[in-house]
């Protein structure tokens, strides 16, 4: 498809041949993700290496010499060959250098090469779906996005923000790789072990993450564009969005929407009902990576539950304010709507004061 890297080209083999990757776990993915190509992976006519491929974990160039594939080891990138490494000092390609339509300038790893090459190929073939169609061209960048690139980024040491972090992040998917590894003083250091059960853990959280943005968060789009598109028949403001149900994944297809529409002013509040047949009025985020609000709910409310908070707020059957002020509750639909008008009023007074 056009939003993939141009794939090698066909290469014939008489019988399955091995693909060589990296012999040590050590503390990322790559080896996992991009080494097995999923047992799922297209078979001929696509210019991929059969099925039933045996792995070959060595750095040893003799027997990487005979590989279809060599992946995370080699020391050199040549699609045209299968050759898939990105240790080497000359290499510097990301997603957006191998596909400029593309944002993301994160240098990529053996995983992040492997994924621009094939990647629709592999979606497409999951899914039953053409490689250009829009559920594999959507997909394929957000599976880019919320999962290969941290795995690129980790493996070459781009830190995710400026400075020192406030905490530590020791279970994600490149730590739980890594303690699959044998512990320094473990009599024995054989790594196969852990390498098949890397296979399962990486293979399993990539289908189970595809399986959910199929099916729970690409369908959330059309929900969204409809809410934006009838956002006046829920308030004059044009800032309050109502949602049909609650628990969707919104907030990202929110600041897309936005940017594609041109909104003339940032959404600012969000209604949808919970599962137990109440409502909710949330904030937006100022970021799609950001805890901070929009337009949090009034600091007066933060905190206050019930009786306490419809008398304060002067909104019947209110039920809650979280203490960060980013989300509210309400027994009705209506008083969800009031407590949002008037944290509006609220804003806009504040405005008018200050002004």
């Amino acid at each position: 498809g056009p939003h993939q890297c141009p794939p090698p080209p066909k290469k014939k083999t008489k019988k399955p041949s091995p693909r060589g990757c990296n012999r040590g776990l050590r503390s990322h993915l790559v080896a996992t993700l991009g080494s097995p190509l999923p047992p799922e992976f297209p078979p001929e006519p696509h210019p991929v290496p059969p099925q039933d491929a045996e792995v070959v974990r060595t750095r040893d160039p003799e027997l990487l010499a005979e590989c279809d594939v060599v992946v995370d080891v080699g020391g050199e990138y040549d699609p045209e060959r299968h050759r898939y490494d990105h240790h080497q000092r000359s290499f510097a390609q990301s997603m957006h250098s191998l596909q400029p339509s593309k944002p993301w300038t994160t240098k990529l790893s053996s995983a992040g090469l492997v994924y621009c090459h094939f990647g629709t190929q592999i979606l497409a073939n999951l899914l039953g779906q053409p490689e250009d169609g829009p559920a594999v061209t959507a997909l394929y960048d957000k599976l880019y996005e919320n999962f290969v690139e941290e795995i690129d980024a980790v493996d070459n040491g781009v830190a995710q923000a400026d400075g020192e972090p406030r905490y530590a992040l020791t279970t994600h998917l490149s730590a739980r790789v890594g303690r699959l590894n044998p512990r320094w003083n473990d009599p024995d250091q054989d790594t196969e072990a852990g390498f098949r059960r890397a296979l399962e853990l990486v293979g399993g959280e990539f289908l189970d993450r595809l399986d959910y943005y199929h099916r729970a968060w690409l369908p959330t789009r059309a929900l969204v564009e409809e809410a934006v598109r009838r956002r006046f028949e829920v308030d004059a403001s044009g800032v309050v969005l109502e949602l049909p149900r609650g628990g969707c994944p919104w907030k990202e297809h929110l600041f897309g929407l936005e940017k594609e529409l041109a909104l003339p002013e940032p959404l600012l509040l969000v209604l949808f009902p919970d599962r137990g047949g109440q409502w909710r009025v949330q904030s937006v985020p100022a970021g799609p990576h950001t805890f901070e609000s929009r337009l949090p709910l009034p600091e007066p409310w933060r905190g206050i539950r019930d009786e306490a908070l419809s008398q304060l707020a002067g909104v019947p059957g209110c039920v809650f304010v979280h203490a960060s002020g980013f989300i509210g509750g309400n027994r009705t639909r209506d008083g969800a709507l009031e407590m949002a008008r008037r944290t509006l009023a609220l804003r806009r007074g504040a405005g008018e004061q200050s002004g």
